[in-house]
């Protein structure tokens, strides 16, 4: 891949040699991933919540599964946001309200029941997810006193210390700074203050 990066690069650009580590992980790319599905399955919930009530037995409730759709779609958004934090821990908290009406249709007089075992399975599957990447998000964003970012392998000289001593040993003048007054004699002219 920096070789890649190399091709676009001008002739004067100092070349990436290696890369470092990535800014995004795992938990960014799940949590990228968590808001779009947060996007979709609240879209689905705004737009067919007759459905979804039809499938698990709870006529009637469409106006919440509506609310719910807003919640998810609200929390969508800020899983893709910079503050992937609070969007995914807003998931966590609308997994337990999700579960907890779900349960309301655990009734033994429900026909749909079956229906309702499988979506509860879902909602803690997911609710493990959401609950895993929160925490794996947290951690890899604090910048607590136990969690600090060692830079000592990086010099800052793209071909390394080694590379670049003597490096302006060849330099030349350009012409039009030639007859500039040196900068020795400039600064003798300056008071002191």
């Amino acid at each position: 891949m920096t070789s890649l990066s190399n091709i676009t690069r001008s002739k004067g650009d100092p070349k990436v040699i290696h890369s470092g580590p990535r800014s995004r992980g795992i938990p960014e790319s799940l949590a990228r991933g968590l808001g779009w599905f947060s996007l979709g399955l609240g879209l689905t919930e705004l737009l067919a919540p007759r459905r979804i009530t039809r499938a698990l037995g709870m006529e009637g409730k469409e106006a919440l599964v509506r609310v719910y759709g807003a919640r998810e779609i609200g929390s969508g958004i800020l899983s893709l946001s910079v503050d992937k934090n609070l969007g995914l821990w807003s998931r966590v908290a609308g997994d337990g309200l999700d579960i907890a009406t779900v349960m309301t249709a655990l009734r033994p007089d429900n026909p749909k029941r079956d229906n309702v075992v499988v979506a509860l399975a879902l909602l803690l599957g997911i609710t493990a997810v959401d609950l895993i990447d929160a925490q794996a998000t947290a951690v890899r964003h604090s910048r607590g006193a136990g969690r600090k970012r060692s830079y000592r392998d990086r010099s800052g000289f793209p071909r390394g210390v080694q590379a670049s001593r003597g490096a302006a040993r060849d330099f030349k003048t350009p012409s039009d700074l030639r007859h500039a007054p040196p900068l020795a004699a400039v600064s003798k002219r300056i008071p002191a203050t």
